[in-house]
């Protein structure tokens, strides 16, 4: 057997060498490639596509033309990206990667990777409320905003998604619509003008861009759902669901499955979106974190879509609390970090000797009830890691009991309780680990229930350890509005410095991103539903996915108030009248309830009703960027691979990041002081002075020239000069204050952060 196995063997090997090369070729295995070129020298002529199959080798080139999407494998290009990326995803043997990049024109080759996917209450919280007066009918409610949202699809039927009230597409839309005209199944409208699905996202819908994952239905009705009263989740959070632009339009590209998003695909909806027309990009995606940008093909693609007046929203990720871990850092995006609100799914845990602590769980058969009153373990006391997660469990130890289990991280909490309720457990409590502090989490679990901070559960060790006969009850109080302290930073939200840019304060902003509820997809992943689920037409996720859509719809309010405003100016507004208190008028906290810093939060917690009239702004335009792109040592083809557009830094004066006219300042302070240059546009009222106040510790000096600021116009610029230095001997932990020009009628707020040594 062994000889016929190398005889067989030998014989492939010498059949694959007598094969010609173009045959050879095509029986190797191939893998997906994104071809990053560099601009086009030749004056534009051909189509793009013939550009695009230049490159590849004959053998490739051949077989790509003679498939013309028939056969096994289908074309070698798989996307030609046009408007937002300049090049091509391939198919490619090793021996063809190799010689794409030995191309003259090629940049490099990236290989196909996969990035994880990272409401009633929340536009009340954020100041958003109806009326004739406020800023939110003011806006239109984002009337006539086109908000593009590349996520798992999205389901055409819900209520969320209906039209009522809303406008045709604008006239220069040049979006599709993919949807099958299935009875029933909902489609395109007022609402949803456009959708379409890209490459293994479209694998497993019946209809190309329907939503089987329930993530692209909740981030869409975040961004952009219509008004649907009675909206909950099997009772609890009851209200008025609506996204932060009730009557924006939207427009979906399903880049993901599942479980997991091809960058190929991601980048392939962005082209599309840029190239459709959209006004907003909600990005609620994973990203590569601590790439500089012009290996980071999201990052160049961004670029595009902001030179195109796009304003682009990405999600921060969920990699916290770690230092250092925020994704999607360019400056020419938005970065959104997640916080709590005030609103909590209340159940208490009562122990034996009377102590109560407070928790969360969707498990709620019925406000202001209570299990029995039942014996108390942790199998986690054998010290065997997995019995403190309860991942092994012996039904002897756990039947008929409440049984507590420490946390799994972000997720696995369903799944725990599923492990307790089948050895026989009566109840379970859930206990944060050190890292997460105070937040907690919402889950439906299968069994009473209640997720506790890391705090109460060191309690409730103690009291297990004071007796041998511990009890415990869950006591379900329902939704309670006020819960202290509000708003928060969770424990999962990835934290700066941003590893591609640290002198950049990243993230940007918070925003909603905890037990938010909103519309959603069944899916057969929710198990710990009895029925499967089915009839859930709402559900309450956490992640900074949950905070970026709060943040694109707040956008699209803004574009619709003020259309000529450019993305770096909405950004500008929306960080500089940002919270950095909390609703008692305390700093907000993180989630081990300490003075949060900005490298969790950004400039602070979202505040769209000041958003909307912030009275001076940062502005950047693109070509701002070249000195800053520059100035970060990409050298001309790094720079020209973000740009799209020859760049010969030597011709360019470069700046430092903190000389880039961002609305943050973070100053890497050494022995002499540091002197940097801002800019802002007067956006509020045309006669007004504006003088600058800071807030900084006492071991830092803060000298600002000039200290007053006068307008006579709108749009008027006026600069000023920033210097930094240390008042005394260094901060090895480095400082945190602000900078706020204050009139009349308005404060703009910039932080400042003198890093601390290895940060």
């Amino acid at each position: 057997m062994e000889k016929l196995r190398w005889c067989l063997a030998l014989a492939s090997l010498l059949l694959l060498l007598s094969l010609p090369p173009r045959a050879a070729a095509y029986l190797q295995e191939r893998k997906n490639y994104i071809v990053h070129l560099r601009p086009r020298d030749d004056g534009g002529g051909g189509s793009v596509e013939k550009w695009h199959r230049s490159f590849l080798p004959q053998s490739a080139a051949g077989l790509d033309s003679a498939a013309d999407g028939a056969g096994d494998d289908g074309p070698r290009i798989i996307y030609s990206y046009t408007d937002a990326f300049t090049g091509f995803a391939a198919r490619l043997t090793d021996e063809e990667a190799d010689a794409v990049r030995g191309t003259d024109g090629c940049a490099r080759l990236y290989p196909e990777v996969f990035l994880p996917l990272a409401t009633t209450r929340s536009p009340g919280f954020l100041g958003l409320h109806l009326g004739n007066e406020g800023f939110w009918s003011r806006s239109g409610f984002g009337r006539g905003v086109v908000i593009g949202i590349l996520d798992t699809g999205i389901l055409p039927s819900h209520p969320s998604f209906g039209d009522d009230g809303l406008q045709p597409p604008p006239k220069a839309w040049k979006g599709t619509c993919e949807f099958k005209a299935v009875a029933g199944a909902g489609g395109c409208n007022n609402k949803i003008i456009g959708a379409r699905a890209f490459g293994s996202a479209a694998v497993n819908s019946t209809a190309p861009p329907v939503d089987d994952a329930g993530h692209g239905t909740h981030t869409a009705s975040t961004a952009a759902g219509n008004f649907v009263e009675n909206a909950n989740v099997r009772g609890n959070a009851d209200g008025t669901a609506s996204g932060m632009a009730p009557h924006a339009h939207l427009a979906i590209y399903k880049v993901c499955t599942r479980s997991r998003c091809s960058i190929m695909d991601i980048i392939a909806g962005l082209d599309a979106a840029v190239r459709d027309g959209v006004d907003v990009l909600s990005f609620s995606i994973g990203a590569y974190s601590g790439t500089q940008f012009n290996y980071d093909p999201i990052a160049i693609a961004a670029f595009k879509a902001m030179e195109r007046g796009i304003f682009v929203s990405c999600a921060a990720g969920n990699a916290g609390p770690d230092p250092g871990t925020v994704g999607n850092g360019a400056p020419w995006m938005l970065t959104v970090a997640a916080g709590t609100m005030d609103r909590a799914i209340r159940t208490n845990v009562r122990l034996g000797n009377g102590e109560v602590f407070h928790g969360e769980s969707l498990f709620q058969p019925g406000n202001n009830s209570a299990a029995d009153t039942l014996p108390l373990v942790y199998p986690g006391a054998d010290g065997f890691d997995a019995s403190r997660d309860c991942s092994v469990l012996r039904g002897s130890e756990v039947e008929g009991k409440v049984v507590l289990c420490e946390s799994r991280g972000l997720n696995g909490r369903v799944e725990a309780g599923q492990t307790v309720a089948a050895y026989g457990g009566a109840g379970m409590i859930v206990m944060n680990r050190a890292p997460e502090g105070y937040t907690t989490f919402a889950d439906a679990h299968v069994l009473p229930a209640s997720h506790v901070s890391h705090d109460a559960g060191s309690r409730i060790i103690s009291y297990l350890n004071s007796t041998r006969n511990a009890t415990a009850s869950i006591e379900f109080r329902g939704t309670v509005i006020g819960s202290y302290p509000s708003p928060a930073v969770t424990f999962f939200s990835s934290r700066g410095p941003s590893k591609a840019s640290p002198g950049i304060l990243k993230p940007d902003i918070t925003g909603p991103g905890m037990n938010i509820l909103a519309a959603w997809a069944p899916s057969e992943s929710h198990t710990e539903f009895s029925d499967g689920g089915a009839d859930l037409s709402f559900f309450v996720e956490s992640g900074t996915s949950m905070s970026t859509p709060h943040l694109s719809g707040i956008a699209a309010l803004l574009k619709s108030l003020h259309p000529d405003w450019s993305p770096a100016a909405i950004k500008s507004a929306i960080m500089t009248t940002s919270d950095a208190v909390d609703r008692t008028g305390m700093p907000i906290k993180d989630e081990q309830y300490r003075h949060a810093t900005f490298y969790a939060m950004g400039a602070g917690y979202a505040n769209p009703a000041l958003a909307f009239d912030p009275g001076l702004v940062y502005d950047l335009d693109a070509d701002d960027y070249i000195p800053y792109l520059c100035g970060l040592g990409l050298g001309d083809d790094g720079v020209t691979e973000i740009a799209h557009r020859p760049v010969a830094c030597g011709g360019v004066k470069a700046i430092t990041e903190a000389e880039l006219n961002y609305p943050s300042l973070v100053v890497n302070l050494l022995s002499q002081p540091i002197t940097v240059k801002r800019t802002v546009t007067n956006v509020g009222k045309a006669r007004s002075v504006y003088t600058a106040v800071v807030d900084v510790p006492k071991d830092v000096s803060v000298v600002v020239q000039p200290r007053m600021l006068r307008f006579s116009e709108l749009k008027e610029k006026q600069s000023f000069t920033v210097t930094v230095r240390w008042a005394g001997e260094p901060n090895v932990a480095g400082a945190e204050g602000n900078l706020k020009w204050v009139s009349d009628d308005y404060i703009v707020r910039s932080p400042l952060v003198v890093p601390g040594k290895g940060e």
